[in-house]
């Protein structure tokens, strides 16, 4: 079996607890492996919301970890090859550098490297309400390949929990990758109430 690498951004909007949930989901499948890139906004944002030690835990779950500031890193290059990236959450400065092309960290960077390699690249865009600039970076980044997957709750399933929530979120944006044969998310099976 070959490994399947993916790449996992984290900016620092909030959903610590998402990006957490989609890591401990990829360790979970077989023959994949995390390669994980956190930006400083990330790391403040993940303490505030998860506690102390988080980012330790985030880390564990993950083959390497690569220095925000590190440009020439292996997620850097197209040669690196991979099976995707999530950006979880993906801030607004975020999703403005990946929409413009300015590859000033590695996490924009690694993004930008799988928009020209072709690759997927889910962004679970993370802010409200929106105003026309970040409605417009979104339309660039989906004519550039990006798929934009604001992490919005499926109600209609009726979650009982937060952590049923954060669960198919994480689910959701892991399938858009096309990693596994079953999707991890379970279908909808329509309203069987009418």
């Amino acid at each position: 079996m070959s490994v399947k690498r993916v790449v996992l951004g984290v900016s620092g909007a909030s959903g610590a607890p998402i990006a957490m949930r989609i890591a401990e989901r990829l360790v979970a499948l077989a023959g994949v492996e995390t390669h994980l890139v956190v930006s400083a906004a990330a790391e403040r944002t993940f303490v505030h919301e998860l506690g102390e030690g988080a980012l330790d835990r985030l880390e564990a779950l993950s083959v390497r970890r690569y220095a925000i500031r590190d440009i020439g890193a292996a997620i850097a290059s197209g040669s690196f090859r991979t099976a995707g990236m999530i950006v979880a959450p993906c801030s607004m400065r975020s999703l403005s550098g990946i929409a413009t092309g300015l590859a000033d960290t590695l996490l924009i960077r690694a993004a930008d490297v799988h928009l020209k390699e072709r690759r997927p690249l889910v962004l679970l865009a993370r802010e409200t309400p929106l105003h026309l600039g970040h409605l417009r970076n979104m339309v660039a980044v989906t004519e550039m390949g990006a798929i934009v997957m604001p992490p919005v709750p499926a109600f209609y399933r009726r979650p009982e929990t937060v952590d049923a929530i954060v669960d198919h979120i994480a689910a959701r944006a892991i399938d858009l990758l096309r990693i596994t044969d079953e999707p991890l998310a379970a279908e909808w099976g329509g309203d069987v109430s009418g």
